[in-house]
């Protein structure tokens, strides 16, 4: 099946490094991160995990939990770990899906069979409290993702459901935002009484809400 923004994020039951999971009893109120490898000990993931794993004060201060995949068994993921923590200066401090059987796989589409048949793709979910997939990445397998920009996508998310508002081009948390084009004038000056700064008609400039 393929996975369109807006869906809900399929349920499943699956053995994690963290023992059995339920994924949405496991996300509970949370925000979601689930992203995959095509297997264990492979050099760019490595680095990821590492990276994801350094990333848990932030990923704290979002109300996000974070969950990898790879196809191999527990026992190879916690072997893995270890190399991980010796080489990355950090030690996995979240659960990885044991996808043996290729269960979430097929049920998040990561497999291609024209890119490879027998692993999974290396994409990224985020998925929101009401369980809805809020975005899809997938990435080749040379290049290592950037979880700053994760990070940067889930402000911005957060930032539109909390107020009435987008994110241009290039936005880091802090920048300006754009009043949302489903607001008018007269619901913007009640939204912001400060008043905003109009670019185009259609592009309504205003500080970040706090």
């Amino acid at each position: 099946m393929t996975i369109h923004l807006g869906e809900i994020a399929p349920d499943f039951e699956q053995e994690t490094t963290f023992g059995p999971i339920r994924f949405h009893d496991w996300l509970g109120d949370s925000w979601g991160i689930l992203f995959s490898h095509p297997k264990d000990f492979t050099p760019v993931c490595t680095t990821e995990l590492g990276a994801v794993a350094k990333l848990a004060p932030e990923w704290a201060k979002r109300n996000t939990k974070v969950i990898g995949l790879s196809v191999d068994p527990v026992g190879s993921h916690s072997e893995w770990e270890s190399d991980i923590a010796r080489s990355q200066g950090a030690s996995v401090n979240f659960p990885i899906i044991a996808d043996a059987d290729g269960t979430v796989a097929a049920l998040y589409d990561m497999i291609h069979p024209s890119a490879d048949p027998k692993v999974t793709v290396r994409t990224v979910f985020i998925i929101d409290p009401s369980k809805k997939v809020r975005l899809t990445l997938t990435y080749p397998p040379s290049a290592g993702r950037n979880f700053d920009e994760v990070l940067r996508v889930l402000d911005s998310l957060q930032l539109t459901d909390a107020h009435k508002v987008t994110t241009p081009a290039n936005w880091t948390n802090g920048d300006e935002v754009i009043i949302a084009p489903s607001v008018g004038d007269e619901q913007a000056r009640s939204l912001f009484p400060a008043g905003w700064k109009t670019v185009l008609p259609y592009l309504r400039l205003v500080p970040q809400p706090r």
